[in-house]
């Protein structure tokens, strides 16, 4: 096999094992995560996992870099087709509240698992995660400063509140779903955020009407 080859082939075991940590870690804890455990459920042997990953937090940083990714892929993209202003904040809750009623990941949320998870452990781990929710709380704030500019909600609204409202309503969302079923906690996780910017937009006809 050539040198080219070996890469091709390192790298989709690489992505391969990153993509079963990721399921696991939503169910076991990103704590509980191991080298092990990631070896058995793909049915591989631990030696050859040292060659990407000498440490568990290693591997544990390297999860939260395929759980961005991921997030990227399913909830932000799809959302920035949506015009900029408010119709673009409501496109990311709607597209995120998706990505949970399709049961991708078998714990629910990575980030919102991790987060409880790892707040009372100072540490890398906790580190990178507290920048993950930073930068995302300021892409939500700007997607609501956009809004504003743009003239769709009023120069009295606040975009930190407003990323707020809608952060909490979707890990409120998924955190109940396990007992209160997915189909209800996100058509109320939706319709609370709808109802709320239709009532401050400067031309609600612009958003969905809430079903």
């Amino acid at each position: 096999m050539t040198q080219d080859g070996r890469l091709v082939r390192g790298e989709r075991t690489r992505s391969a094992v990153l993509e079963q940590a990721l399921l696991l870690a939503t169910v076991s804890g990103l704590d509980g995560l191991s080298l092990s455990q990631v070896a058995d459920a793909l049915g591989v042997s631990k030696s050859g996992l040292f060659a990407h990953w000498r440490s568990k937090e290693a591997l544990q940083l390297a999860v939260v870099d395929q759980a961005r990714a991921q997030w990227t892929e399913r909830v932000i993209r799809p959302a920035m087709t949506a015009p900029p202003g408010v119709r673009r904040l409501w496109a990311v809750h709607d597209s995120r509240l998706a990505f949970y009623e399709a049961g991708v990941l078998p714990g629910g949320c990575f980030f919102a698992n991790a987060h409880f998870e790892f707040n009372a452990r100072p540490g890398v781990i906790r580190d990178r995660l507290a920048a993950e929710l930073t930068d995302w709380m300021t892409f939500l704030t700007g997607l609501a400063a956009e809004a504003v500019t743009l003239g769709e909600l009023p120069a009295g609204a606040d975009p930190g509140q407003l990323a707020y409202q809608t952060e909490a309503l979707g890990v409120c969302a998924v955190m109940q779903s396990p007992v209160l079923g997915t189909e209800t906690t996100c058509r109320q996780a939706r319709r609370s955020l709808l109802e709320h910017l239709r009532a401050i937009a400067t031309d609600p006809t612009i958003l969905p009407e809430p079903s």
